[in-house]
C-alpha cells in the first residue's frame, strides 16, 4: 500500500511539471510576442511629430497637423479642407517627415 501511494505522488508531480511546461510554451508563443508588439506600438505613437506621414488602421494615408494627449488631427489628400481629428490608437504606421 505504501509503494502505491508513493507512485501516485510521483505521477502527480510529473503531471504538474507537464502543466508548467505547457504554460511556459504558451507564454513564449502568445503572450510575450503580444507584449513586444504593444511596446513597439506605444513607442511609435510616442515618437509621432507634426508633419509625419501616417497610415491609419482604416487604410488612409495622411499627414499629422496637430497632436494632443490622445488625439491627432490628420490631413488627408491634396485637399487642404480634409482635416479629421482621430485617436492616436487609430494610427497603424508612421513615416518620419525627413525620410
Amino acid at each position: 500500500m505504501g509503494i502505491l501511494a508513493a507512485d501516485m505522488g510521483g505521477s502527480s508531480m510529473l503531471l504538474l511539471v507537464y502543466i508548467a511546461v505547457i504554460f511556459g510554451f504558451m507564454y513564449f508563443l502568445s503572450i510575450r510576442p503580444q507584449k513586444k508588439e504593444q511596446k513597439r506600438i506605444s513607442a511609435m505613437l510616442a515618437a509621432m511629430e507634426t508633419g509625419d506621414s501616417v497610415l491609419t488602421t482604416s487604410g488612409f494615408y495622411g499627414v499629422i497637423l496637430d497632436i494632443t494627449d490622445d488625439t491627432v488631427i490628420v490631413e488627408f489628400g491634396n485637399n487642404k479642407n480634409c482635416r479629421i481629428p482621430m485617436q492616436k490608437t487609430a494610427i497603424a504606421q508612421v513615416e518620419k517627415a525627413g525620410e
